[in-house]
């Protein structure tokens, strides 16, 4: 029951945030064509179940015109559009109509904004408050994104923890996160993360499609690659069972992952995401097909 499609136009990003799942950055490549875009939502006139369609990236409004014309494509053929954009062109309210405008006479049904302090500093003058209050003025349903810096949760009992999230601020360590967030976090024994506690892999709601031909159920992990294979025939044969990633991580989270293909790990990790992303990346080699790509992996 796929309901929505989510573009990352493209994994390069104007910032370089330390929370960011992808590894985008200015120097990220991996950019959709206008003619890849067509191609999907070809594909996506034979998966009837779709409602949404999100562009995202990296930062989508570096790219303008394939953005806007995505989106036209999309409004034309019935769907609700999204996007997700961190308001780096918001220079000042006037200037963020200027940019609104356009999506909002296309029918544009939703922007969600990056608005904390992993993207601006000065968090009450800053490009996303602009944003949010020119969408509000012209009429776009808009909301904000924040995420904090992880913190410790007070007062959560051990026993009803295992397993579970007790890092606040809404940080998943993955990508980037791992590599610039976790120091001084508390961490869990290994054989707590029996579950993954995100992600439905077995009967996904939404898919992240790069430029690759990647289709993620999470930030590098891939049902596969719609470019060897159609995106309509992959969604239409995908057992999550019979996925080597999926399969162990549903039926025992990360913990049964690292056992099954005898991967070294640590004793001890910050949370779920934290442990299965560095199992992933002991495999990525192994399983090239559902690991990709290494952008996410910082390699």
């Amino acid at each position: 029951m796929l309901k929505g499609i989510h573009f990352l136009l493209s994994y390069k990003c104007d910032s370089e945030c330390d929370h960011c799942f992808l590894y985008s950055g200015p120097q990220a490549k991996g950019t959709f064509t206008l003619d890849q875009i067509k191609k999907v939502f070809n594909e996506l006139t034979k998966i009837e179940t779709i409602e949404w369609v999100y562009f995202e990236g990296g930062e989508p409004f570096l790219f303008y015109p394939l953005m806007y014309e995505g989106i036209r494509i999309a409004g034309g053929m019935g769907f609700k559009t999204g996007i997700v954009t961190n308001a780096y062109w918001a220079t000042s309210e006037g200037d963020a109509e200027l940019w609104l405008k356009p999506l909002h006479d296309l029918g544009v049904s939703a922007i969600s904004i990056s608005d904390d302090t992993f993207h601006y500093e000065d968090n009450k003058a800053s490009p996303s408050k602009h944003a949010l209050n020119a969408a509000r003025k012209l009429g776009v349903s808009s909301g904000s994104i924040g995420i904090d810096k992880p913190t410790v949760e007070e007062g959560i009992d051990k026993e009803q923890a295992k397993g579970k999230p007790v890092i606040g601020g809404g940080v998943m360590f993955r990508g980037r996160a791992v590599e610039k967030l976790i120091e001084g976090l508390p961490r869990r024994p290994w054989e707590e993360f029996t579950e993954c506690p995100y992600e439905d892999l077995r009967n996904p709601k939404r898919v992240h499609l790069d430029a690759y031909g990647n289709i993620h159920l999470c930030q590098g992990l891939s049902m596969g690659n719609m470019w060897d294979v159609s995106l309509s025939k992959i969604v239409r044969q995908y057992n999550a069972n019979s996925h080597p990633i999926c399969g162990p991580l549903l039926n025992g989270g990360p913990a049964l992952l690292a056992k099954e293909y005898d991967v070294q790990h640590e004793d001890e990790y910050v949370d779920a995401c934290h442990m299965c992303y560095l199992v992933r990346l002991a495999l990525i080699d192994r399983f090239p097909q559902y690991l990709a790509p290494r952008l996410v992996y910082g390699l």
